[in-house]
């Protein structure tokens, strides 16, 4: 698949690239250098492994959520294979400047080995994307309602408590219109979705213990989530950028430290792009299992 990178991709690469230096030189701006710095140079690595296994344990959980969808097209695949599967799949959408992406690999890979349908395929891997988000954003939401929003409102409790009711009633609603083949994996998704995030937290928490962090976990992480589901949008190099760029603005709101913060958010790219480049070591293996 390596030799599929094409120029269209290319160009998509080199945008992304563009618009996640643009996002790093405003961010270079509001922040002292020396002090995120210093703050990088004093963390504990012993809290960064921790975090590092609290991280794969979150794509561990979602790589079970995707075999649930691709077990609802009848295309059962064994658990090790599936996880390897996964990696790669990280390492494409992190690493290679081509069109394909990792959900592009995963998609060719089984259309070509197991003669699943493309339709099939490509519904199942976009609702393992969807299933993430939704778990994200209610998790989100639900944390911004132990946050000080004083500067937004009182009213935006109620709102925030109205969302979090009617949010996954909607959400069936919705998921049973346009993915009725796949509501057998609904409730399991869910759970298995808001397993992957709170080990995501997991993982916050610790690289705040890292950065000796002794206050404000709950802001901390509520940016955290928020920063992640801008990261999700593909206009960045894996949310490189627009990650910092959140904690960056939302930093003046939750009065938390910016210096603290950016760093914060370069430990967990850190961990993210270490994790995503096993994803090589799985490919050839890959390619011979099929």
């Amino acid at each position: 698949m390596l030799e599929k990178i094409n120029k269209k991709g290319i160009l998509k690469f080199i945008l992304k690239v563009s618009v996640s230096a643009l996002a790093i030189y405003v961010v270079i701006q509001k922040i002292d250098l020396q002090q995120t710095k210093d703050i990088l140079v004093h963390v504990r690595a012993g809290w960064i492994i921790l975090a590092l296994m609290a991280f794969n344990l979150s794509k561990g959980i979602a790589s079970v959520r995707l075999n649930r969808f691709f077990k609802s097209i009848e295309l059962m695949l064994p658990g090790i294979y599936n996880l390897k599967l996964y990696y790669v799949g990280m390492f494409y959408n992190l690493f290679l400047p081509g069109g394909i992406g990792g959900d592009g690999y995963k998609v060719y890979l089984l259309n070509r080995s197991h003669k699943t349908g493309l339709k099939d395929l490509i519904s199942a891997t976009l609702l393992d994307r969807i299933s993430g988000l939704v778990a994200l954003v209610f998790l989100a939401m639900f944390l911004s309602l132990f946050v000080d929003l004083s500067f937004i409102g009182s009213w935006m409790t109620w709102v925030l408590v109205a969302a979090l009711i009617i949010y996954y009633p909607v959400y069936f609603i919705v998921f049973r219109i346009l993915f009725g083949k796949f509501l057998t994996a609904f409730n399991i998704s869910n759970v298995l979705s808001l397993g992957v995030q709170s080990a995501q937290l997991l993982c916050a928490y610790l690289i705040l213990k890292a950065l000796m962090v002794d206050s404000l976990y709950i802001e901390y992480m509520t940016l955290f989530l928020l920063s992640s589901v801008v990261a999700v949008i593909p206009f960045t190099i894996g949310g490189v950028g627009a990650r910092e760029l959140v904690f960056i603005f939302g930093a003046n709101f939750l009065l938390i430290d910016k210096n603290t913060a950016v760093a914060f958010s370069i430990l967990f790219f850190v961990i993210t792009a270490f994790s995503s480049f096993s994803g090589i070591f799985f490919e050839t293996k890959l390619k011979s299992d099929t």
